[in-house]
């Protein structure tokens, strides 16, 4: 969010800021993608968008269906990866 202040910061600082708040964090940020790293139950939520042209109206769009098409309630603490043509959900064990 602009008004944080954390544009262009550091991973690890963005990570820190949506965990302190209690937030689903929603990147393009490939960085994101290590379940090893951000084992699905260990926060709030991830959400990692794969756009073949990444760009703010794309990953605006594609936000926009997801919340009209899936059940986007059922995905805090989860890991989920959505491309332009499919969704991953990975789940606390």
């Amino acid at each position: 969010m602009p008004a944080e202040g954390i544009g262009g910061e550091d991973d690890d600082v963005v990570w820190r800021a949506a965990q302190a708040e209690g937030r689903f964090l929603v990147t393009q940020d490939l960085d994101f993608s290590d379940a090893r790293k951000y084992t699905p139950g260990t926060h709030h939520g991830l959400l990692l968008v794969r756009l073949p042209q990444p760009g703010r109206l794309a990953l605006q769009e594609r936000i926009v269906s997801l919340f009209r098409t899936e059940p986007v309630e059922t995905w805090c603490r989860c890991l989920v990866t959505a491309t332009i043509r499919k969704v991953r959900v990975r789940r606390p064990a």
